[in-house]
């Protein structure tokens, strides 16, 4: 039965990467992320990171649904979560104190880091553990 926690939380935390792929493609759009990417983390090449960053939740997302190599998800993932956290959530504060979402102009604000820390500890359990049971590859 032990193996069937990493299972559980890699299809949950799977689904969560999927759907905000979702968000950043099809309605903060592309472009819209590369903005925010830009105005409010302050990188560079801030296209090329939004489409990255699209690319390593759904895939990788769906990689974890599934089961296929899904350290190696989960472990790009978690990267992610760590600029997330280094660039833009870390000065809001720890609390998560509201999501507004204003989908007519491809925006959200969310306010605190508690969130993306979570989906790292998650992440980082799946780079420990693997899989887990009824996973494709069995990456011990």
């Amino acid at each position: 039965m032990k193996d069937f926690g990493p299972t559980v939380l890699r299809i949950f935390v799977g689904v969560i990467f999927v759907m905000h792929s979702y968000l950043a493609l099809f309605v903060f759009t592309p472009a819209g992320y590369a903005g925010f990417i830009e105005k409010v983390a302050r990188l560079p090449i801030p296209a090329v990171i939004a489409w990255f960053n699209i690319a390593a939740h759904g895939l990788g997302g769906i990689m974890m649904i599934v089961g296929l190599w899904t350290r190696a998800a989960a472990a790009v993932n978690a990267f992610i979560m760590i600029g997330a956290l280094l660039t833009v959530k870390l000065a809001q504060g720890f609390f998560l104190k509201g999501v507004i979402v204003d989908a007519a102009a491809g925006r959200a604000t969310f306010v605190g880091y508690e969130f993306e820390l979570i989906l790292f500890g998650a992440l980082v359990a799946l780079v420990l553990t693997g899989g887990g049971a009824l996973a494709i590859t069995r990456d011990q």
